[in-house]
């Protein structure tokens, strides 16, 4: 190796006589300087690194395994270095057998999965250590949830039980509970809960359909009971309050349905006409009379009402009495009707007894003041002429109250035309001229163009009445006062006029104020007493209705019309309509 070139050129040699795969001359450096191969098509020598050329340097020959070719078969490296002048470095490669690289790479394999596994050791203990605890801890659920759910399975009858009893103590009676398969103690239990939730449920419905049916009639009997124009109230066997309707409040004047329920005694503390009514029906009442019939009087602050009752057990045939019924009818119009009517009826008879002697009377007693005025001496001609001229001025009198006994009794005959009310009653306090200017008559006329169907003749009648009484009722007073008004209303949808005629003249008192408009009822030292009934008689007969009230310091007559194209009310319904209170307050 003294000589490079020498030595590049007998590289082929040697390697055929070596039998060599590769021979590769280098410097120390590493650079190839010559290299021959069995392969003519590989140019490219094998290199060694570094590391091996520094081993090489340092006087340490390599010898190792190296994988060579495109089949990657073993080839036994040698890399020595120059003996002498350590110039050149010389690489051969020597193959070996394809079985000593087999088994070569089989004893490698085997070191690399040897060095894999030392290496993966620890960390495949952690994994499998990991996995054994994560199959552990699933298998511990699992047997939990098993536990469970096998549990669930054997209580689910009696859970399911104690729901549908929870359900149950809620109302909820239609509760069905899913009934086991097997047939067991829990199967029949559940079975036994189902066929008692139905029974309930059949019991329940049964009772709302007759609970549905006792309101329904309950219903039924409230409708009737309060379309009754009687009053009707109802006493248990213990004498307690059952039921009452609103007509029976109404004419009592008393809230009864707020003391349903109260004993005897607590209900007569309710009001005075409850306290009237329960000390007549007291007796009976404890008796048990059968068909009692009574025809009472109450008496109210403002009027008075008469009542007819009838008190009837209860019973159903031949059983025993399950309390006692109650019902009374406010016959007040009726027994007013019947006193007008035989009022009327004495009217009329007086009328034609008294007036058939009042003109001969009359007549004889001008006939004898004629005929012995002038032949008298002068002190028995004044006697004469005193004693005919009484005679002939009570007849006069007594022919005035015969004419008021025969308007009152005869059937009215009414002639109606259209009247504009506050253009009329204008007209009529036109003759109270004198009144006026002395500023003992005030008027008030709010009604407008309000016009009714009415006989003039009549309403001015009413008027005339009215006026000359309110006069007359202040005459004593140091400021009399005489106020007429007029206003339109309306009530329950019908149109009305009203008038009203106020004074302050000392008011009425308070016992006459329910029979003023009476035949024969009277305030006055003179008079027939039928000045008001014929006022309420005229009114009542144009469809209206009148009444008076005292207010503060005097009497207050009012009464109304309806209008015209406009449906009327009873008398009474628009008295009802028409509260004291709101009147007073107007």
């Amino acid at each position: 190796l003294s000589n490079a070139s020498t030595a590049v050129i007998g590289l082929g040699d040697a390697r055929a006589q070596s039998g060599a795969t590769e021979l590769t001359l280098m410097n120390p450096d590493g650079e190839v300087l010559g290299s021959s191969n069995v392969d003519p098509t590989d140019l490219v020598p094998v290199k060694p690194d570094q590391v091996l050329l520094q081993q090489v340097r340092q006087g340490e020959d390599f010898s190792g395994l190296l994988p060579y070719g495109s089949d990657a078969q073993l080839n036994v490296r040698v890399l020595i270095n120059d003996p002498r002048e350590r110039k050149f470095l010389l690489q051969a490669l020597y193959p070996l057998s394809e079985n000593i690289t087999r088994l070569s790479e089989a004893v490698q394999h085997a070191v690399n999965r040897y060095k894999e596994l030392a290496y993966l050791r620890e960390p495949l203990k952690f994994s499998f250590s990991l996995t054994l605890f994560l199959v552990l801890l699933f298998s511990l659920f699992a047997a939990v949830w098993a536990a469970f759910y096998f549990a669930r399975r054997l209580v689910a009858p009696i859970t399911n039980i104690a729901d549908g009893t929870r359900a149950i103590s809620q109302g909820d009676y239609d509760t069905q509970l899913p009934v086991p398969r097997t047939r067991d103690e829990l199967s029949f239990l559940v079975s036994s809960f189902n066929a008692m939730t139905r029974r309930i449920a059949q019991a329940r419905d049964e009772t709302e359909r007759s609970r549905a049916q006792l309101q329904a009639q309950h219903a039924y009997l409230e409708t009737v009971l309060q379309q009754l124009t009687s009053g009707v109230m109802t006493f248990d066997d213990e004498h307690r309050l059952r039921t009452a309707n609103d007509v029976a409040s109404k004419l009592l004047r008393v809230d009864l349905r707020a003391h349903i329920g109260a004993a005897f005694n607590d209900l007569a503390q309710a009001g005075p006409a409850v306290e009237q009514l329960l000390d007549l029906i007291r007796s009976p009442l404890v008796k048990g009379d059968q068909g009692w019939q009574r025809e009472i009087t109450l008496f109210h602050p403002d009027e008075r009402n008469i009542l007819l009752c009838r008190l009837t057990p209860l019973q159903h045939v031949g059983g025993p009495s399950e309390g006692h019924l109650l019902v009374f009818d406010d016959i007040t119009l009726l027994v007013q009707a019947q006193r007008d009517a035989a009022w009327g009826e004495v009217a009329r008879r007086l009328a034609h007894e008294i007036k058939n002697p009042l003109t001969p009377i009359q007549l004889s007693a001008e006939r004898l003041r004629r005929r012995y005025l002038k032949t008298l001496p002068e002190e028995d001609a004044a006697v004469l002429d005193k004693a005919t001229h009484t005679i002939v001025q009570q007849v006069e009198a007594m022919k005035a109250m015969v004419n008021a006994f025969s308007e009152y009794a005869k059937p009215p005959r009414l002639a109606r035309h259209p009247l504009q009310v506050d253009k009329f009653v204008a007209e009529v306090l036109d003759l109270y001229a004198s009144d006026r200017e002395a500023g003992r008559l005030l008027i008030d006329l709010n009604a407008g163009d309000a016009e009714i169907e009415a006989d003039p003749l009549r309403i001015r009648q009413v008027l005339h009445n009215l006026l000359k009484n309110a006069l007359e009722a202040v005459e004593s007073v140091e400021h009399p006062r005489v106020r007429v008004s007029s206003r339109r209303i309306e009530r329950n949808d019908c149109l009305f006029v009203e008038v009203r005629v106020e004074d302050n003249g000392g008011g009425i008192d308070d016992e006459r104020v329910a029979h003023l408009f009476e035949p024969y009822v009277t305030t006055k030292t003179k008079g027939t007493g039928l000045g008001l009934a014929i006022v309420k008689k005229n009114i009542e007969e144009h469809g209206g209705s009148v009444w008076v009230e005292n207010i503060d310091g005097g009497a207050r007559f009012v009464f109304r019309l309806p209008l015209v194209d406009r449906r009327r009310a009873t008398p009474e319904h628009d008295r009802d309509a028409a509260s004291v209170a709101t009147d007073k307050h107007s």
